[in-house]
């Protein structure tokens, strides 16, 4: 699959995941117009799997990271959906606060549909993200995880069973199964700032 999303698109895009955090802060205020905003364009209704990750500036330390890993909504309304989750749902976290909201920056992760890889050794590290699977658990781990973190690709394998609450060993066992993906990354360079791809 060929990503299409350009800077332009990905800047209205971290906006939205801005506002739509900004919003859960100004309750009884009329919400701003996304038709307006140009979010009703076609591209911004074609189903897409995302995660918008949050980081604090200028440490980028994680701050919240949720998403949906298979395109079950319009790319429009996940990135709203996934930015209010990491900002107040990811249970790793507190609640954001608001004074929080422009000392952070936004980074999202457009997804390819999951395809599952019956070998391990075909992982490539920095390319592919990696679901796991097994007897009702589940993890998922970008592929920046593994750049960022220094991860070989035991460790990375090793990672996203840890993710899905399994000891690091489960994916020698036939029934973990595995799906990896790929991603377009776009991030902010800083809180309110331009938007870069990764």
């Amino acid at each position: 699959m060929q990503f299409k999303y350009t800077i332009e698109q990905a800047s209205q895009l971290i906006k939205l995941a801005r506002q739509s955090i900004k919003e859960e802060f100004e309750s009884g205020k009329e919400k701003e117009n996304r038709e307006k905003q140009g979010l009703e364009k076609k591209e911004f209704r074609q189903a897409r799997g995302v995660f918008v990750t949050l980081l604090t500036f200028p440490e980028k330390k994680l701050r919240g990271c949720i998403g949906f890993p298979y395109p079950s909504l319009p790319i429009n309304e996940a990135v709203s959906q996934a930015a209010k989750s990491s900002a107040f749902s990811d249970p790793r976290f507190p609640a954001m606060k608001k004074e929080e909201i422009n000392k952070i920056i936004i980074e999202f992760s457009i997804l390819t549909i999951p395809q599952e890889i019956k070998d391990v050794k075909n992982i490539e590290i920095g390319k592919h993200g990696l679901m796991c699977q097994y007897l009702g658990y589940s993890g998922l781990l970008l592929p920046q995880v593994a750049i960022e973190h220094n991860m070989n690709k035991l460790k990375f394998i090793e990672a996203v069973c840890q993710k899905a609450g399994l000891p690091r060993d489960t994916w020698q066992d036939d029934k973990c199964k595995f799906h990896c993906f790929q991603t377009q990354i776009f991030t902010e360079i800083e809180p309110n700032g331009g938007v870069m791809e990764k």
